[in-house]
């Protein structure tokens, strides 16, 4: 079906991501509190919980690389909304160990174990970047534990990419050819993550460096980075081979309602993907961000998403 667009105003007052001001304010959740779920046949996964703990249940997938940190970013705004975040770290990432081999159709086995632990039946996606394709993948493999999916800048089949930034080729190409080198290369980025401002880890995902986030944001999106790789690279490496080439689950299979949000600013993931993976997905919407770039889409959207999810 051919998408629905949806002109979004990327301008957002939503408070911070864990305190009580425009400001973030001090957190309200100890992301070191960390569940773990465990997996029939594998190692376990961890998560954190953010939100609303009597909410409607929605799992949050961060981007390619990241953790289950991320999620500090909607934490306020789902309280405010009744919604209860599970944050996985997936494998390979934080606290996750890794899994040798795994591919996008493994998605579906991590989203069912932590819904299983945290005794939930069904639950939304949201999904941020390169948690997309894992969003999507679960939806189409592990559908009946769905309810509906919210893709947030989200990375699009290569066949349907235009435009993929030079960093992001460069990555997918040494993660398929020179695995080691690339897992050097992204420590390499968290050693100097750690131990740079903020702004260092924004300009990856934002054309300021900013994209309105308040100082608590920034920091949030820089300990989200460095704690992807508190147990190396391989969950990185390991998503970004599986999807330099066609994905080995079909986007056709999903039969789910999917809310595809992006920023007309992209430049990480131009929004032209997007609209082609829009046109692919049976239920599927493409909802357009005026102005927003890469981090500035998961930023303005939140108050939407939430409310979407918590319906």
């Amino acid at each position: 079906m051919a998408p629905v667009l949806t002109d979004v105003n990327s301008t957002s007052t939503t408070p911070g991501p864990t305190g009580t001001g425009p400001d973030g304010g001090d957190p309200t959740v100890d992301p070191n509190r960390v569940g773990s779920a465990p997996v029939d046949g594998r190692a376990s996964v961890a998560y954190a919980e953010y939100g609303d703990p009597d909410g409607a249940p929605a799992v949050f997938l961060h981007g390619t690389p990241g953790s289950r940190r991320l999620a500090a970013l909607y934490d306020g705004e789902a309280r405010a909304s009744g919604v209860r975040l599970l944050s996985i770290d997936r494998p390979g990432y934080g606290r996750s160990p890794p899994w040798p081999g795994r591919s996008l159709s493994a998605a579906g086995e991590f989203v069912a174990a932590v819904l299983d632990e945290a005794g939930v039946d069904r639950a939304g996606l949201i999904a941020f970047s390169g948690g997309g394709p894992q969003a999507l993948a679960a939806a189409a493999t592990v559908g009946d534990r769905v309810d509906e999916v919210d893709v947030i800048g989200g990375a699009v089949p290569v066949e349907l990419a235009e435009g993929v930034a030079t960093p992001v080729r460069a990555l997918r190409w040494l993660a398929t050819r020179a695995p080691r080198l690339c897992g050097g290369l992204l420590r390499g980025q968290s050693w100097v993550a750690a131990r740079a401002p903020p702004s260092v880890v924004l300009s990856q995902y934002s054309d300021d460096g900013a994209s309105g986030c308040t100082p608590r944001e920034r920091t949030v999106v820089a300990e989200d980075f460095v704690e992807a790789f508190d147990g190396g690279a391989h969950g990185a490496v390991t998503e970004l081979a599986a999807t330099a080439s066609q994905w080995d689950v079909s986007v056709d299979a999903v039969e789910r309602p999917v809310r595809l949000w992006h920023g007309t600013a992209d430049t990480n993931v131009p929004i032209a993907g997007a609209e082609r993976l829009g046109e692919r997905i049976r239920n599927g919407t493409v909802e357009r961000v005026a102005g927003a770039d890469h981090l500035g889409t998961l930023v303005a959207v939140r108050s939407a998403v939430l409310g979407r999810q918590r319906r």
